[in-house]
């Protein structure tokens, strides 16, 4: 667990930087962005723990698109929490299916991969769907759909955090998925725009935060991708 801004907590689901979920401080409780893959409610868990609170102060689940790296341990964490499940309208039919569908990927290998067992999770019917710009207790949403069709980021209001979900990887450098593995990569580089010049600290799902200079390094390059000045 790592602060990332007064009220926002990464927790690295998986070793090192590779997967991380978001744990946001509310009036109610928290609110968590994301949940990782099957083992993720662990890493979870044990981070309440350490904050001195229980599964149960979790109120809400804000998904940034319903991908197996973030939502297979979402079954286990909502039944353990009993917390609401929120994803955008335009994902909300694949996290009820259980598995992202063919034409959810644009290349050959990423609807391959989609039929893997393992790829594929309990399907839930979220309890709230969201529209571009709405509001989530203190984050709004930025919509930036391409990796998926309802991608979404969150604004942490109070602090400007911004959690970028998979509109952006740092794990090696700023850099964006493989187009195989995108809905409509074309797309998903014009929505970076939406991100440029919000934040004062950058969260991944994938990769180490950046803040101070080096949120400068992360507007130029969505402005780049996006094609805007």
């Amino acid at each position: 667990m790592t602060q990332l801004a007064p009220g926002v907590w990464r927790i690295a689901t998986s070793r090192g930087d590779r997967d991380n979920a978001y744990l946001i401080e509310e009036e109610d409780g928290y609110t968590l962005v994301d949940v990782g893959w099957q083992r993720a409610p662990a890493a979870i868990m044990a981070t309440l723990a350490q904050l001195g609170r229980q599964p149960t102060d979790i109120k809400r689940i804000a998904l940034t698109h319903a991908h197996p790296d973030h939502v297979r341990g979402l079954a286990e964490l909502g039944r353990r929490s009993g917390a609401q499940v929120l994803v955008h309208h335009a994902d909300a039919p694949w996290l009820e299916a259980g598995r992202v569908p063919a034409a959810g990927r644009s290349g050959r290998l990423g609807r391959a991969i989609d039929t893997v067992p393992l790829l594929h999770w309990t399907p839930m019917r979220p309890d709230m769907l969201l529209g571009d710009h709405d509001t989530v207790a203190s984050l709004r949403v930025i919509p930036t759909p391409g990796h998926s069709p309802g991608h979404i980021a969150f604004l942490h209001e109070p602090t400007h955090a911004l959690l970028v979900g998979d509109a952006v990887f740092n794990r090696t450098g700023l850099a964006m998925g493989p187009d195989a593995l995108a809905a409509d990569p074309a797309g998903r580089n014009a929505s970076l725009g939406q991100l440029a010049g919000h934040a004062t600290v950058v969260g991944f799902a994938h990769g180490t935060p950046l803040q101070g200079s080096q949120v400068d390094a992360f507007n130029q390059f969505c402005q780049r991708l996006a094609g805007t000045p």
